[in-house]
Order: C-alpha cells, then structure tokens, then sequence
C-alpha cells in the first residue's frame, strides 16, 4: 500500500486529494488547488467572444496562447502568458512533488463560499500542471468538472489503514493491541480477551470477526452520495455515452448533446470495464513477478562479480609478484585495468538494479491504486477513470517487455595472463596477447575495385590474402580526421566492408585495416587516400552519369560513432585510379572509370541516362532519415523517406547525413495534419534527445510552428515568434549555411521570419519532431534557392 502513496497525492499541494476534480485530459486535482491556478484571459480569447465571432469551440476549449512562452528565456522560475499586453509576469512556483505551477496573475477575491460554489473569474482558464495542456473554462467554471469519488474512497480506505493501531477495549490495565473486531459486538479484541470473552462456539460462533482497519473503516465512513450529471445536478446518471465515454442522465439523452449518441447501460459498461482492467492487471502482475525475479538474478550477479573480482585479482598479483622489477611496472598497470573492468560491470549492474527498482515500485503502485479502484462500488465514479487507467495498465506493460529484463553486463572476467613469455618481452605483455601461442593473422589487401565515395560518405572492401592459412577472428578499420592527425578506430568486427557516413565535404582522408585473432593482430594493411565530393566551388562539368546497382556494405553512422547498421551504398558514383608508389595509395576521381568491371547498371536508365550537372550533383547531398537512431516509436514508410508517429508525445528522427561544410537546403512537405500539433524541423547533434520535442536541449536548433505560428527554439528558449503556420500539404524548407554559419527555414518558398541561428558551428544532422497527428516527407538533393545564391553572392 505504501508505493501507491504517491498516486494519491495532488501534483500542486503534494498532499492527498481533498474533493478532486477529474480534468479533461484525465489527471487530477484538488478543488481548492484547481481554484488557485486559475489564470484570467484577455476577452478576445474567451470562448463567447468566439462564439461571436462565429467560431466553433467546445464547453473546455484548449487555450490557443503563445504555448512556449510560459517558462522564461532560461527557464529561470519564472514565466507568464505571452502576447497579451495587460499580462504582468507572475512568479511560477514548484509543489512538493516537483511540477511546475503557474499562480494567478491576481489574487482571488474573498468569499465565504467554498470552492465549488465560489464565482470563477470571467474568462479563466487552468493548465493542468502534469501534462501542460490548457483549456478555457465555460460558465459553469470548476462545476463543470466531474469529481472523482472513486479516488476519494480510495484515500480514505488508505488512511485508515495508516492510522495508529488501535487497542483492545477489553483490557483491565494496559490495552493490548486489537487484532479483530466483532461487527455484531461492535467490540475490538485482542488475541487473549477474543479467547476469554468471544470463544468461537455457542451463539458467539455466528459472529463475524473482521480485521480491526475493516472493522473502523466500515463503522466510521458514511455512505456515499448518489452520482449526479454535471450538466444537470438533479439527476443520477443512468446511462453511459460510448462515443463519449462518459456517463450521463436521462436529461442529457432527451435534450442534451448526447442525444444522437449511442448509449449502453451503466451496470453493463461498469462490469466490462472491471472485467479490461482486471485483465490488463493480470498481464501487469505477470511482468512484476518476472521483474523481482530479475532483481534476485542481478543481485545474485553482484555477489558473483565480487567473488570473481577477488579470486582474478590474487591471481594476478601472484603471477607479477614472481616477474623482476620491469613487470612489477606493468602490473600495476594491468591492476588498473582489471579494477577499471571491475567497476564497470558492478556500476552497470547497480544501475540496472536502481533502474529496475524504481520501476518496479511504480508498477507496483500503480497494481495497487487499480486493486483499489476495482474494488468500489460506484459504476459511474469508475468509468470516469477506467479507460485512462487501462491506457497506463497497458504502457506499464510494453515498457517492461522491451528487453528490460535483461542483463547488460556478465559476471564472467574474459581476462587470462600467461607468465611464460620471456623479460624482455615484458613491456609487449597484455591481456589479449596472452591468450594463445598461434601465429597472428596475415595483412588485410584492400580491395580497389569496391572502394568509393559519395557525397560525404565512404565505402571500404578488403580480404584476406589468398594463400593466407591462419583465420582471422575480425578487422579493425581505423580513419584519420581528414586534417592529417591522429587515426582512431571506425569498425571493429567480422565484415569485409563497411561504409563510413557523416565525413567532411571536400576533405581528404587516410584509411588503413588490420586483423586479429585471439594471438594478436596483423600488420596494417597500405593505406588508402579517400577524397569526398567537392563543393560547389568546383569546376563545371557535364557527362553522362548512369547510377549502378545497389549493394548493402556495412555502414558506419559517423567517423567515430559506436552506432552500425546495414544501409545500402550506390559504389560507382566516383571510383577512383591507383597512384603511383610503394606504401601509399590514392584514390582520385577519375569519371572513365564508371565503366570499370563491377560496375552493373543499365545503359538507359532513367533519368541517369541523360546528361547530367557534376557540379550540381556533387553539391547537394541525397539522404533519407535514419531507423537505427530514430525513437522507438517512429514509424517509416517510402524507403525511409516517409515518417510519423505512434505515440501522442513528440518523438526524433535524425537523417543519415551529417554535414559539417558546405551550403545545404531539404525540404519537407507535409502529408497529414490534424488536431493543429506543433511539429518541429531543424539539424541536431547525433546524441540529441530523442523523447522529447526537438530544440528541448542544447543539441538541437528547430523552429517549431502550428497553424497559425511558429517559433525558433533551442536549449528550451522560444524565440521570433512569426505568424503563419502550416496545413496539409504545407511545404517547408530548411537551409544550413556552414560557410556563414547560419540556419534558415521556409514555409513555402517564402522565408519564415529573420535568419533562425548564427554561429552554428561543427557536425549537424537533419533532425525532425513530430507526434501520431503529423506525417511528412523528405526531399534531399535539392539544389540551394535561387534568390538565396544570389544574396550570398552580392554578400
């Protein structure tokens, strides 16, 4: 019972619920909480100024307000209603519980009413403080607000089960504590006096003995009060609207809004919705008991880490302590490693626990606050809350079956050292190198034919050499930055080819491979110098340029990212020409070599077959948006080039380029908008936040619009707000100018507001936020707006 507490709390007080209010959006709030962060509206927002004005609205319309400019520039604490002029700037303050609350611009006045009775301001509205969604209130004002009687009951029952325990009524000197009640006695009883005084025989064996928390909850709570409309307060809700999901009276059926609707009966739809919710909770139960199974594993698994931890750790001061002073230096070293090794797995392990754990709590307390609700007796009272708590019963669930009752870590130490090489080699020990006494793998050959670039990606092919006899476990592919420094690993693994995605423009790279086995590994293979495609700078030329069939390399998302799917490649777009010399390889363009073998495409394919723009081509970047970064719940359509979404919250889809030079311009048209959602477009760093609308944190840049506005945001500061929003079919372009350093977006063809970002400035992705009411689709390879070149060339 304790873990459900914090679903009986109000989100503004932090207390429980005293007379809550069931809000459209489906949380919760005190009355008197609901009364304070009430917020007057200017009278042109009102819903009868809208009414005659001739616009439709519902009894609660959703407040159409300058939404983002509730919290400040840097979200320093305090924030107001944007856009109205008679607006003072009002302090926000935070509950017990952490949620953000907006106070009213000014204090209510004084009454002697309670809260439900007292008038509302003209023209208020509230925001609910869990979701942030605001709506306008009609003139019923909080009246118009379902109470949540089961919620009610539910904290009452909970209370009395917290209270002090209560004592036996039948003790001489000092009253024991009560372990039951007689309903019929209406007497408590401890263990001896129940023996005494109530023996179980006679007529006594008739009596009903109940626990004491029972017995007091059923002799002090009075019975309920009758369930009334809210629209018509002197009539019991008698039916229930299926197209609503509500109940209503027979007033609202003869009169009332819910006349054409179709309705069932109340008793039926409260016993059907018991019957979903108590089957969600059976699946729900299911995935807690696998999840405190789990927990035993994991901590199971840090005793077994520990034990490891020590015996590999005295196993190895044994070997090092037998070696001379050179190795007594090197063990401290691979002490370091094995400590270094150690921690880790314990820190993943306790933070899967940690993680588990508290999700565990909440399920468990959600599991608790549904048992409740099951158990009242109020069919309209429940089926006010039924269909939002099955959603949350169902979430719960999917989150747990995502591979989070997995272990991410082993218990096992995949380290050995072997004592037997000679001093001098001391300085060559390691971990890897210990293993085994075969020979190493021969030098990887790269092979040229495969070998190409396009745009601002690479793709790489080699083998093993032909009478090689020692296997090779993997390879390790490693680049430099393009500015001749250091090299760094791109690829480890089993593939012969790999694509490296996310390189500079007109940059020149060095590329080497070796293998491995569990001896050691291999020689570096020659290196090869790779070129990517030119800028528009240029020249100019004009060739046939047929495209060659697709293959599917392994691709790499950025030079050293850790993140690898299989995307397919077009090779054939610019081979490349051996250079003369012993150790260094280069590939140049070189266009004769479209003909080259291995190069299979159609003589007359369409429109590649016709002559085409080298320059143009090589300046513009064609991409599509990228599944294995994207959110979980994206859905992609179109060959990648289509997305939306499956949730209702704003999720992130990144493109598969990077850029990081260059002048770059895509557009998006959008294919479905409804509900008037705020979709975001812009570039984002590769580690951006993908939960969460895109410009949230600091490594995205977005403007975010509807259909009326937008706004241009990052780190979470809302700025230039611009009139004019999109519809379906809306265009919108956004332009990255990395030579300038700034980011620009259109709706369109027509630029929407002053230049959006300056000095922007390293590795940027296309990026996208959307929710389940927005689609769109991409369009790359779209040459830089006329009006813009020439602007950029008077500049």
């Amino acid at each position: 019972m304790e873990e459900m507490e914090e679903e009986l709390k109000c989100p503004v007080c932090g207390s429980f619920y005293r007379e809550p209010i069931i809000l459209p959006c489906s949380h919760n709030l005190c009355q008197a909480c609901a009364r304070n962060i009430l917020v007057q509206t200017p009278e042109s927002e009102s819903p009868q100024s809208r009414r005659a004005s001739g616009s439709a609205v519902s009894d609660y319309d959703y407040l159409d307000l300058d939404k983002m400019s509730l919290y400040s520039e840097a979200d320093s604490g305090y924030g107001s209603y944007g856009g109205f002029a008679s607006a003072p700037t009002t302090p926000c303050q935070k509950s017990p519980n952490g949620v953000r609350v907006f106070p009213p611009a000014m204090p209510p006045p004084a009454t002697h009413l309670s809260p439900a009775l007292a008038p509302v301001p003209r023209n208020s509205c509230i925001t609910c403080p869990q979701c942030h969604r605001s709506l306008i209130l009609d003139d019923r004002g909080l009246r118009g607000f379902p109470k949540n009687r089961v919620l009610e009951g539910v904290i009452d029952r909970y209370q009395q089960s917290k209270a002090a325990a209560l004592k036996c009524q039948l003790c001489e000197k000092a009253p024991k504590e009560a372990t039951v009640m007689c309903e019929q006695c209406d007497v408590f009883y401890c263990d001896p006096c129940r023996l005494r005084c109530h023996p179980p025989r006679g007529p006594l064996a008739k009596h009903r003995l109940v626990p004491p928390a029972q017995g007091r909850v059923s002799r002090r709570l009075s019975p309920r009060k009758v369930s009334t409309c809210t629209d018509h307060e002197l009539e019991n809700h008698s039916m229930y609207c299926v197209q609503c999901k509500m109940p209503v009276c027979y007033q609202c059926l003869e009169e009332g809004k819910h006349s054409s609707h179709e309705v069932k009966a109340l008793g039926a739809m409260w016993k059907l919705h018991k019957s979903q919710l108590s089957q969600a909770l059976n699946g729900l139960s299911d995935r807690a008991k696998e999840a405190k199974e789990f927990l035993v594993q994991l901590r199971n698994m840090v005793q077994q880490i520990q034990e490891n931890s020590v015996e590999f750790e005295a196993c190895l001061v044994a070997q090092c302590d037998a070696l001379i002073d050179a190795l007594n230096r090197r063990k401290a070293q691979l002490l370091a490693r094995v400590n270094k090794e150690h921690e880790h797995k314990l820190k993943v392990v306790r933070d899967q626990i940690s993680h588990c754990t508290v999700k565990l709590r909440q399920t468990t307390g959600l599991m608790e606050y549904c048992l409740e609700v099951i158990k009242e007796n109020d069919p309209s009272g429940f089926l006010q809350i039924s269909d939002a708590l099955i959603r949350r019963v169902h979430l719960t669930e999917d989150q747990w079956g995502k591979g989070t009752l997995t272990p991410r870590m082993t218990t096992d130490f995949d380290l050995s050292l072997d004592n037997s090489p000679l001093l001098q080699s001391i300085h060559q020990l390691d971990f890897v190198q210990m293993k085994a006494s075969s020979p190493v793998p021969a030098t990887p050959i790269l092979q040229l034919e495969e070998c190409c670039t396009h745009n601002n990606s690479a793709t790489l092919s080699w083998k093993q050499p032909p009478l090689s006899t020692v296997p090779a476990e993997g390879y390790i592919l490693e680049l430099d930055d393009g500015s001749g420094g250091q090299f760094r690993e791109v690829y480890v693994g089993k593939e012969t080819m790999c694509t490296v995605d996310g390189l500079h423009f007109n940059s020149t790279y060095n590329a080497r491979v070796k293998a491995f086995n569990k001896t050691g590994v291999s020689l570096y293979s020659k290196t090869l110098v790779l070129q990517t495609s030119e800028d528009t700078d240029s020249e100019e030329q004009t060739l046939p340029f047929p495209v060659p069939s697709e293959r599917l390399p392994l691709r790499r998302m950025s030079p050293f990212s850790s993140t690898l799917n299989l995307q397919p490649s077009f090779p054939g777009r610019s081979y490349f020409d051996f250079r003369s010399s012993p150790h260094q390889l280069s590939l140049h363009s070189s266009l004769q070599s479209l003909n080259a073998p291995g190069c299979n495409f159609e003589p007359q394919s369409a429109p590649y077959s016709q002559l085409v723009d080298i320059k143009k081509l090589l300046a513009v970047a064609w991409f599509a948006f990228d599944p294995g970064s994207a959110h979980s719940d994206i859905i992609f359509s179109n060959d990648n080039l289509t997305v939306t979404c499956s949730s209702y919250d704003d999720r992130v889809v990144l493109g598969k380029t990077g850029f990081s030079k260059g002048v770059h311009y895509w557009e998006l048209t959008v294919d479905r908008y409804d509900n008037h959602p705020d979709p975001a477009f812009g570039v984002a760093r590769i580690d951006v936040m993908k939960d969460v609308m895109l410009g949230k944190d600091d490594k995205a840049w977005a403007m975010y619009v509807d259909n009326n506005r937008s706004w241009f945001m990052h780190n979470n500061s809302h700025t230039n707000r611009t009139e004019g929003g999109i519809t379906k079919g809306a265009t919108i372009g956004v332009l990255l100018d990395l030579n300038r350093k700034t980011l620009t977006f259109f709706i369109n063809d027509e630029q929407q507001g002053p230049i959006a970002f300056e000095n922007v400035e390293g590795l940027f992705f296309p990026a996208v936020s959307l929710n389940r009411n927005v689609q769109v689709t991409l369009h790359t390879g779209l040459p830089v707006p006329d009006f813009y070149s020439s602007r950029a060339s008077i500049a």
